[in-house]
């Protein structure tokens, strides 16, 4: 039995020098008692230390997340995690839809683009072409053309042009 500790009542140097005694006494057979299942709880058995890692509860998580959680994928563990685990991959199968439509508009750019460039070289090319046959269909250009060359039966004209009218029926 061990004596309240909350008691105050005044108590004779002897009886004190009793109550210290036994408190020694009884706290001493208390450690030895106590000392063997205290050695037990220390050192946890194989069975005890697989049933604990390998049970399917989880640990309750703390409040703060360290990194050391985060890179070793115990969050990846929490009921919270696993209640939204669909969600989760939805949103990573919408990500890789987001790639691949990105990936197909770039390609897509990039071939408009090159069109665009082979559009404009041929804008180019048809507006030289276009300057050289008016060049050559000048009058200027076909008369000095008709002068030069020996076959050709056709003269320059010394009237001018007139109009022909032709009366209704």
């Amino acid at each position: 039995m061990k004596p309240d500790t909350a008691d105050k009542t005044i108590m004779s140097p002897l009886e004190n020098e009793d109550t210290k005694l036994a408190k020694d006494i009884e706290t001493t057979e208390e450690a030895t008692e106590t000392a063997e299942p205290k050695v037990l709880e220390e050192h946890p058995t194989l069975s005890e230390v697989i049933s604990e890692t390998a049970r399917e509860d989880e640990r309750p998580q703390s409040s703060k997340l360290t990194l050391r959680e985060i890179l070793g994928g115990d969050i990846l563990y929490t009921q919270q995690i696993r209640n939204q685990i669909w969600l989760i991959l939805l949103i990573a199968f919408f990500a890789i839809i987001y790639v691949g439509n990105r990936y197909g508009c770039q390609k897509n750019l990039i071939e408009i683009d090159k069109l665009n460039n082979t559009l404009q070289k041929t804008k180019y090319k048809t507006l030289a072409i276009s300057s050289e046959l008016t060049e050559i269909c000048r009058e200027s250009n076909v008369l000095n053309y008709l002068k030069n060359s020996p076959d050709s039966a056709l003269k320059i004209p010394v009237q001018p042009p007139f109009i022909i009218t032709v009366p209704e029926k």
